[in-house]
């Protein structure tokens, strides 16, 4: 019976099978022939001294954390969480670096839409300080910190920076859909460098659009120069064209209005486009005089060109494609038609402060929502995000890997009302300590994390409370008519593995060699170590529930995928029992059955009953 393995992905095997796949001679016995490698690409190879490159100082470490596997756990915590049996979103406290590689094997390739605000590096910001060698133990150190910053006095100032942020986006790349979005709020301290890392690490030809957020609408006169915008880095997973772009914006009243029909165009309702350009684009067919159905010549303005070849405007005129006006005397016009708009318009970079709101009134709304206190300095606008929502997603999964307030969580509530979708979000954050002077500590919020789920706590029964007033809820409805959009989260807590033996992290002396003798941590429930399993195995995103088994307590993971069984003295009336479910997976503790003879038939009879695979811990 094969043992399960308790590490995250291992992003560098992964990438060296990929190379194999596509050169195979280039990889002999697990390792990288690079000299072959260089022979097969041939002038493709760059081997000068000089190239365009960006480098600081760390840079390479930071790409090997994000390689390297980790035994860390994510740990249920139901008391924090709010209707655990039915909801499909995640809540995380944790080093995002750290949680991003458990979320690998479950979510690789199935993320839709990454929305992050990190911390801008204004020298006051927190800064992840990453710890080559011990992740879980540096983690937990983050959080006993405060008054963190990164000053601009420091030597590697923008190297902290960056390492900090290279080896994040590098695992949040592989976890996106191959039509999956990355959006990165930033501000000009580092928006240049954002933009280089990123260039690197999604690839040039993949970069969609600097939007610009304008962020507050009242001048600032402490400073040389009053900023009012921020910006929004995209990128896309893969490369989209003309034809196939990655995002549209649904089209709004205003749009629509420019719409109609009043010469009964078959086609259905149109609005028209001037059918000329400037001149420097034409090619020399399109320029002519063109004649109109009702015989009158229409002659080219100074410097234009018609959009239109000769044939080709004829051909559309025939098939009452351009619009001469009601009396045929216009200037001739093209046709656009609604039907050609089904995807939507194309989105501008400009996000106007009266359409994404401002900070100020992200912050406004924020304390309104906690009964007047002001627990969050600088909450993005849930307004904003929206706006990102809508032009990304349907009914996907939203990743926010620095969730700050829990603003995400909050715009994907309003969204799905606002639009009767069903996406669903995770997000992680670091449990970071809020000062003990603030409004937040004083109301009881010891952490960032505490401020973050009690928002989404009270955003879910808001926008319930919304729908229930505007008794607007067509698509959100369960089949007896009440409200059905899910407004709850699972909290998770990163820890390390409560796995002994897959626990690398600590430091073994006479008593840890004694607990190694035990499967289990002493400290860590049941539910603790199913959803190691699940992690690890990667069927993380899937339902469990409890099912009973000749009186033995053991879970079932998904509908028919996966059997955990956690119990002692396991024998084959319970094998027979657990084949009737017809798993396609089943994991036992390794000294949980009744002798070594159970334990063969059990791999036996499993496997004869169509069972893929059987583990053990």
């Amino acid at each position: 019976m094969d043992k399960m393995d308790g590490m995250s992905m291992d992003i560098a095997t992964i990438n060296i099978e990929k190379i194999k796949e596509l050169f195979p001679n280039a990889v002999t016995e697990g390792k990288i022939d690079f000299d072959m490698l260089r022979t097969i690409l041939g002038d493709a190879v760059d081997e000068s001294k000089e190239k365009y490159q960006f480098t600081w100082n760390g840079k390479a470490e930071s790409i090997k954390l994000a390689q390297s596997p980790s035994s860390a756990t994510l740990r249920p915590c139901k008391e924090k969480s709010k209707n655990w049996d039915t909801t499909d979103n995640i809540y995380i406290e944790g080093d995002n670096l750290e949680v991003l590689k458990q979320l690998q094997k479950t979510y690789f390739g199935k993320i839709k839409m990454i929305y992050i605000d990190p911390p801008y590096n204004t020298g006051n910001d927190f800064v992840y300080k990453d710890n080559f060698k011990d992740s879980i133990e540096n983690y937990k150190e983050q959080t006993n910190q405060t008054q963190k910053s990164n000053p601009e006095t420091s030597g590697r100032y923008h190297s902290d920076w960056l390492n900090m942020m290279y080896p994040r986006l590098l695992l949040a790349r592989n976890l996106l859909k191959d039509d999956g979005l990355i959006f990165i709020s930033i501000d000009d301290n580092e928006q240049g460098n954002l933009k280089k890392i990123c260039d690197e690490i999604f690839g040039g030809e993949q970069f969609v659009a600097q939007f610009i957020w304008e962020k507050r609408l009242n001048r600032e006169n402490r400073k040389e120069v009053s900023v009012r915008h921020d910006y929004i880095l995209c990128y896309s997973k893969q490369h989209r064209d003309n034809q196939n772009r990655v995002f549209q914006l649904p089209m709004n009243e205003k749009a629509l209005s420019n719409y109609s029909n009043p010469d009964s165009d078959p086609r259905g309702p149109w609005k028209s486009d001037p059918a000329h350009a400037q001149a420097g684009h034409g090619t020399p067919s399109q320029f002519y005089e063109l004649k109109a159905p009702n015989g009158r010549i229409h002659s080219l303005p100074s410097g234009r060109c018609w959009l239109y070849t000769e044939s080709e405007m004829k051909r559309a005129i025939s098939e009452n494609r351009i619009w001469f006006g009601r009396d045929g005397n216009g200037v001739p016009r093209i046709k656009t038609y609604l039907y050609a708009k089904e995807r939507g318009l194309t989105p501008e970079t400009m996000f106007f402060a009266k359409d994404a709101s401002t900070n100020e009134a992200a912050k406004n709304k924020l304390k309104d929502l906690f009964d007047g206190r002001a627990v969050f300095e600088t909450p993005k606008p849930i307004e904003l995000i929206q706006q990102l929502l809508i032009i990304a997603s349907r009914d996907d999964i939203i990743l926010d890997f620095f969730a700050g307030s829990a603003s995400t969580a909050h715009a994907v509530f309003r969204q799905n009302l606002d639009d009767k979708r069903h996406r669903k979000f995770i997000m992680v954050q670091l449990p970071e300590p809020v000062e003990e002077n603030s409004e937040a500590f004083k109301a009881g919020y010891k952490t960032l994390c505490d401020i973050g789920e009690e928002r989404i706590r009270r955003a879910g029964d808001q926008v319930k409370a919304m729908w229930e007033e505007e008794k607007d809820g067509e698509g959100l409805l369960t089949a007896s008519g009440s409200f059905s959009t899910d407004i709850g989260f699972k909290v998770f807590q990163l820890d390390s593995s409560n796995i002994n033996l897959w626990d690398n992290t600590d430091e073994y002396n006479e008593a840890s060699l004694f607990d190694t003798a035990r499967v289990f941590k002493l400290d860590r429930s049941k539910e603790d170590i199913l959803f190691e399993i699940m992690l690890k195995y990667g069927v993380f995103d899937q339902p469990e529930s409890e099912v009973e088994i000749n009186g033995k307590t053991m879970y079932r993971v998904g509908q028919r995928h996966m059997i955990v069984c956690l119990e002692d003295r396991i024998d084959d009336n319970d094998i027979a029992e657990i084949c009737k479910l017809e798993p396609s997976v089943v994991v036992f503790k390794e000294d949980g059955f009744k002798d070594d003879n159970a334990k063969i038939n059990a791999e036996y009879n499993l496997k004869k009953s169509g069972v893929e695979d059987v583990k053990c811990i």
